[in-house]
């Protein structure tokens, strides 16, 4: 089971007042938590079976400001309610936060009493059925990349984000000595969650001052997804216990590295035996994986958006920095867009790199296995490896370079309308447009810097 808790074991840490407090949660469009803190003994009354939220949690922005032209939902339709309807198996308890359990929720239409259709979870549950009516299911790891600073959020939003200092003066890639001065914060984290019901990998120092990566287990996509969410959380959350910050912006100063969210994916038949493993095929490599890999090449500019949401975003993509500006395929190699591990084993898989710790996980890793299906409905043939450093690949196929790339990209994709719906990808072209919208129309401090005196 995905949480660490069953409900008769909830009513026992309830009655034994060991729990007081119950989070119910829903992913929104960003990939952050939304939801209701309810006093324990109500949860078990009634709000286990199911709650409300507005509709308007999958119609906003980053600052929960309602944009206008969405179908869903809108000020002449009101902002009615959708129903939280809680999935059990994903209770689990909150270590670091006093009486505390939390269950993730499903979003259902108040009227129809479907799934609502543009809900991360919903768009991640389509894919799984998919490869589920193909006999398959999907395995997945994230790594999820941050960066930690000496000051408490309150500290840094009052001097507005200036002079910030990185709890690290020198890069800290695998580096023990400088994170174990870290490691007070870095091992309430490890534990937190480990006691949360997600298991830990490891944590370590990556390629920057203050930059580090935590690693979780693989799992089916909707448990990591999940995981992935509670992690961003948790590090949240037990920063801010701490007196620290931390950062998820994929691209927090140009004089610093990108921080990314990796995305590791194989596919295994219904009885768990791994598909990608051909042990006669060159790198083990199954006709199977080849095709869905093909997907991932042929689809990738269809699919960036879900990998890189914001204007931010695409500041990343540098070449020399780990950071991929090519979505072509290589072995073991970290220029590329697309990394095969693994090879020659039963572990053989597919990294994507070109995504940033700002993704939402559960449409970045829909969006991956939408591509990967259609790859192998259509039998793509796999295009050769690309060997060398692909940032001087001057013919290979580029990751679209800003948003408005990437959201034509997404809006004009006939892969991705078929997979998840015209409505669906609607919806999410709305929200890549405001982006885009909203940042054209403010003046920025490198304008006022550059032009004040000079233009």
């Amino acid at each position: 089971m995905p949480g660490n808790l069953t409900l008769e074991a909830l009513k026992e840490l309830v009655a034994s007042a060991k729990i007081d407090t119950v989070i119910t949660a829903l992913p929104d469009m960003q990939g952050r938590l939304m939801g209701k803190r309810f006093h324990a003994e109500f949860f078990l009354e009634s709000a286990w079976e199911e709650t409300h939220c507005c509709n308007y949690l999958l119609a906003t922005d980053l600052e929960m400001y309602t944009v206008d032209g969405y179908s869903s939902t809108s000020w002449s339709a009101g902002y009615g309610d959708y129903v939280m309807k809680p999935d059990m198996s994903t209770l689990r308890l909150i270590p670091w936060l006093e009486g505390t359990a939390m269950v993730l929720c499903d979003l259902i239409d108040h009227h129809s009493h479907e799934p609502v259709a543009h809900s991360p979870r919903a768009i991640l549950k389509h894919q799984i059925n998919r490869l589920h009516n193909m006999g398959l299911a999907s395995a997945v790891a994230t790594e999820l990349e941050f960066f930690v600073f000496r000051e408490s959020f309150e500290e840094l939003r009052d001097k507005s984000y200036r002079n910030m200092t990185t709890i690290s003066p020198y890069n800290e890639d695998y580096h023990i000595f400088q994170t174990t001065k870290e490691e007070g914060l870095m091992r309430q984290i490890r534990n937190g969650l480990q006691a949360a019901g997600v298991r830990v990998e490891n944590t370590k120092g990556e390629a920057d001052p203050g930059q580090a990566e935590i690693n979780v287990c693989y799992s089916d996509a909707l448990e990591m997804a999940d995981n992935h969410c509670l992690v961003k959380n948790a590090v949240k959350e037990i920063a801010f216990l701490n007196d620290r910050a931390v950062t998820f912006l994929a691209k927090w100063s140009h004089d610093a590295a990108g921080s990314s969210s990796h995305i590791h994916q194989s596919l295994v038949s219904s009885n768990g035996d791994p598909v990608f493993f051909d042990a006669s095929a060159d790198y083990g490599m199954s006709e199977l994986m080849c095709h869905y890999v093909a997907g991932l090449l042929k689809y990738a500019s269809d699919n960036t958006y879900f990998l890189a949401p914001y204007i931010n975003s695409y500041k990343r993509f540098m070449a020399g920095t780990f950071a991929p500006t090519k979505a072509i395929w290589s072995l073991d190699n970290r220029t590329a867009g697309y990394r095969v591990v693994g090879d020659g084993t039963r572990n053989v898989r597919v990294e994507c790199r070109v995504g940033g710790s700002d993704l939402n996980p559960y449409l970045a890793i829909s969006a991956q296995i939408a591509a990967g299906i259609a790859g192998i409905e259509e039998k793509l043939e796999l295009e050769k490896e690309f060997k060398g450093d692909a940032y001087q690949a001057r013919k290979a196929r580029e990751i679209p370079a800003t948003l408005a790339q990437a959201t034509l990209a997404l809006k004009k994709s006939g892969m991705l309308r078929d997979a998840m719906g015209s409505d669906v990808i609607d919806h999410y072209v709305r929200a890549a447009q405001w982006e885009q919208e909203d940042f054209n129309s403010k003046v920025t401090e490198y304008e006022v810097n550059r032009g004040f005196e000079r233009a």
